[in-house]
């Protein structure tokens, strides 16, 4: 299986900081937030990681290179001027994510999920890894009905930004920006969503404020 991390993003909300450098190379605890996803995909088995670039994206390829120092490979897949969003950055980067059903990972998180425990899932259509609801988002995403997610109909939970993903997901799509969203929820719709609950860490640390308050955990 091949992993793809979503780095492509200006992340607007952690102005000044991402006028300089891109959201993935934002630091968490010392270390920039990409390399605990490059960290734990080697650990987990993976090989073969597709990293999009987007705003300031020149820089990723400078701090990271070919991605041996993790025993891994890195592809990568230039969007520059203009990110194309989730779907659309995907959707681009599918001839270097094979045939088979493939990891995504949003590059604003931070979390101890074993990545490596997604090699195993039977993912016909996609696959999503739900969170508790944080503060900022009470609401939640989408149900979780026994294995299936739902867009309604039951306690809501945030969807984590880890997903496996059969590239048959994109097959009626064409190229430009668009969100996975509504791919989403469409084979929500057909009961071909699973998922997940994962209980243990996970930040989204996409305002300063957000960042701030990781930081501060992880120094204690």
């Amino acid at each position: 299986m091949r992993a793809m991390i979503l780095a492509a993003g200006r992340g607007e909300r952690l102005r000044p900081l991402t006028d300089t450098i891109p959201k993935p190379l934002v630091e968490i605890g010392g270390k920039p937030l990409i390399e605990y996803h490059l960290e734990s995909l080697s650990r987990g088995g993976f090989r073969e990681v597709v990293i999009n670039q987007g705003h300031l994206g020149d820089q990723l390829p400078a701090a990271l290179g070919d991605g041996r120092r993790w025993g891994i490979h890195i592809h990568w897949s230039d969007e520059q001027p203009e990110a194309l969003e989730t779907g659309g950055g995907i959707h681009q980067a599918l001839p270097l994510l094979g045939t088979s059903p493939f990891l995504v990972i949003n590059g604003d998180v931070w979390t101890d999920y074993p990545f490596g425990r997604l090699r195993a899932v039977k993912c016909d259509w996609a696959h999503l890894v739900m969170v508790a609801n944080p503060a900022h988002n009470p609401d939640g995403d989408f149900a979780l009905h026994g294995a299936r997610v739902r867009e309604n109909g039951g306690t809501r939970l945030t969807f984590s930004g880890i997903g496996v993903y059969n590239p048959r997901l994109f097959s009626a799509c064409q190229a430009g920006k668009f969100s996975i969203v509504p791919l989403l929820r469409h084979a929500m719709t057909h009961h071909l969503v699973t998922g997940e609950i994962h209980s243990g860490a996970w930040d989204d640390i996409g305002t300063a404020e957000r960042l701030e308050s990781l930081n501060r955990l992880l120094d204690h």
